[in-house]
């Protein structure tokens, strides 16, 4: 079941949509909370990347794009316990996550900004309607991901997790 979640998210991002505007970090944070398999929290959502990547194609800052997604994994840790708000919140901190790191990548990378401070800040500020894409993408799908999994658990007993210290 989770794992049909993910990959129907992961496939969502080849339907058009806005730049950011995708399922790929909450695809890593439903991971992070819901494999009890560590090993399956990290490797489906990246998996999922490097499926799509391969129609799209790969870049410069892959490997940052990638780290900040398996981070958002270990975000994902934090919301086991779920909650709307640990998950709103790993929403949140999974955006400004990619945002910071993706965005030095392309800095430090890319070569498309000039290696100085104020290169960097105009890198920043050229990617802030990429952040509102991210964030409102994350938040979106968040929401469908957990809860879509939660109607599901409420419907099918077998999907209920035990209690937290359960036997």
């Amino acid at each position: 079941m989770l794992a049909g979640m993910i990959l129907a998210a992961a496939a969502s991002r080849l339907i058009p949509h806005p730049p950011n505007f995708t399922p790929i970090a909450a695809i890593a944070l439903f991971g992070g909370a819901q494999f009890s398999s560590k090993r399956a929290a990290f490797l489906v959502p990246v998996a999922g990347l490097f499926l799509s990547d391969l129609v799209f194609g790969f870049y410069a800052i892959t490997p940052v794009v990638y780290a900040s997604f398996a981070l958002t994994v270990c975000l994902g840790f934090l919301a086991r316990r779920r909650s709307v708000q640990r998950i709103a919140f790993a929403a949140v901190a999974s955006a400004i996550l990619f945002f910071a790191l993706t965005n030095f990548g392309v800095w430090a990378i890319d070569n498309l900004y000039p290696a100085t401070a104020a290169g960097l800040v105009d890198c920043y500020a050229a990617a802030i309607p990429f952040f509102r894409n991210m964030l409102l993408g994350n938040l979106l799908f968040s929401a469908l991901l957990f809860g879509g999994f939660a109607l599901a658990e409420n419907r099918f007993v077998r999907l209920r997790q035990p209690a937290v210290g359960a036997a």
